[in-house]
């Protein structure tokens, strides 16, 4: 009887919604990349050592590891059926029992010692050794574990693997097939598209400048689709670097990433190709294009690496990663992004910057550092006074420039465009006010896009720049 045997269960992809080794190595990568990188590449052909030395690099929580609920209920079935359930994974030994402690799942587990890996017939041979051909169930999720299956007593098959079902009951094994939480929605969820609307700073050059050539506005576009791919790209990245501390979010542990609804291969794969695609677009559309394009993958890269955990040095960054769009945007579409826009965009997106911040820190359930980032609830009044100054100097250099030439150029109505600065004025510091009073979402460019007050404020400084531009009026007459 097949509820009498052994329960042998796979780990990664089964038991969890991962893989230890990747994510290993991802939690080494955001410590010591160097070393990891190294590492890898030394013993890239030895897995059983890779696993090893990766598991001493990375000190991996399994508390946090994200499990399949369905295996887990079958375990704990068995379990109460008196059954004898243990692991028996590629993963590194020291992992697998880390895990099995956790989950308090008793017995002699089976992992790699650091010479052996111990998958596909390894497997199979230790398995048989220990019960016997045809003396256990086993659990598993991929085509490695066909002659572990072939060996068991009872073939447990996580995932959709009809082929594999088809030619185990062929066989006369016996098959339970349980469900994965994988899905190509997650995958493009995964991408952060919610987050390209950023990119709509792009726009800004042409704007600002009042051109509506159709072509500079189609490059402008496509540098538009380029930079979305670019920043999809480092957001996997991000977030396979942020998977520990994503976990111990009340709302990203949510992401796909850190719930385990994507195969960390999956989006590593994802993470390259995307970035390809964004490179291309650039270099289509120019150099000049393809430099910032490639600039912004590097700094975010950086960002991720290591300048996020750094204080106020990843708030300059962020800031400098929105001001790179509106530069690109103006390459793109071959007009010149002003200093005067560029003065206007860092301090602004600097002031944002601290709010994001802030609301971080006005969220957080302890005193301690914020997971992955480099402040405490102390610094929340030093965060405060540098989105003061950013706001300060936005409006500033805003102001300067209704007096200056390039103004009254592009301007009929100077007056207007000064009072501007009223609803301008008002629309940042709510938000570092929302920022301050955790009333804002952890982002909060995309707060803005659905806050409907925050909205009507900025479609009244839309309609003052129309109205002192003279769009309607009978003088206007755009750049062409």
């Amino acid at each position: 009887m097949t509820e009498k045997l052994p329960l042998v269960v796979d780990i990664d992809g089964t038991f969890l919604k991962t893989d230890m080794l990747f994510e290993g190595f991802w939690l080494a990568m955001g410590k010591k990349p160097l070393e990891t990188v190294l590492t890898a590449f030394r013993f890239l052909r030895d897995r059983a050592r890779l696993k090893q030395e990766i598991t001493r690099l990375a000190e991996i929580n399994v508390e946090l590891l994200p499990v399949n609920p369905d295996i887990e209920g079958y375990v704990i079935q068995a379990k109460q059926q008196g059954r004898e359930v243990i692991f028996a994974s590629a993963s590194d030994q020291e992992l697998v029992q880390r895990l099995a402690d956790h989950h308090d799942i008793g017995g002699a587990h089976l992992g790699s010692d650091g010479k052996t890996n111990l998958s596909g017939r390894r497997k199979a041979k230790a398995l048989n050794d220990r019960y016997g051909v045809g003396g256990y169930a086993y659990a598993g999720d991929q085509k490695l574990d066909m002659g572990v299956w072939r060996s068991a007593g009872e073939a447990i098959v996580v995932g959709r693997h009809p082929g594999i079902i088809r030619q185990l009951e062929s066989e006369g094994i016996a098959v339970t097939q349980l469900k994965k939480t994988w899905s190509r929605r997650s995958a493009a969820l995964g991408m952060r598209p919610h987050q390209w609307v950023k990119n709509v700073l792009l726009l800004l050059p042409l704007v600002a400048a009042h051109s509506l050539d159709p072509v500079a506005l189609i490059r402008t576009i496509f540098a538009m689709a380029a930079f979305c791919a670019a920043a999809s790209s480092i957001y996997v990245v991000n977030d396979l670097l942020d998977l520990e501390a994503d976990r111990q979010h009340p709302k990203k542990r949510f992401r796909p990433l850190a719930a385990g609804n994507v195969r960390i291969p999956d989006a590593m794969l994802m993470s390259i190709a995307l970035g390809l695609f964004a490179l291309c677009v650039g270099f289509i559309l120019g150099w000049a294009v393809m430099a910032v394009v490639a600039l912004y993958m590097l700094l975010s890269l950086s960002y991720s690496l290591k300048l996020k955990k750094m204080r106020w040095i990843d708030i300059a960054t962020l800031a400098t990663l929105y001001t790179l769009r509106v530069v690109a945007g103006g390459l793109a579409a071959q007009v010149v992004a002003s200093g005067w826009l560029i003065g206007f965009i860092f301090p602004t997106f600097l002031a944002l910057g601290c709010v994001k911040r802030l609301t971080e820190l006005t969220l957080a359930k302890s005193d301690g550092k914020v997971p992955g980032r480099g402040y405490t609830p102390a610094d929340r009044g030093d965060l405060l006074n540098m989105a003061g100054l950013g706001v300060v100097f936005s409006l500033l250099i805003f102001l300067v420039y209704t007096f200056g030439s390039t103004a009254a150029a592009l301007y009929q109505e100077i007056w207007m465009l000064r009072l501007a600065i009223i609803p301008l004025a008002l629309w940042q510091i709510r938000m570092v006010l929302l920022g301050w009073q955790g009333k804002q979402d952890y982002d909060p460019i995309v707060f803005a896009m659905r806050d409907r007050t925050g909205l009507l404020i900025i479609a009244v400084i839309v309609l003052i720049l129309f109205y002192a531009a003279g769009i309607f009026g009978q003088g206007y007459s755009p750049n062409t």
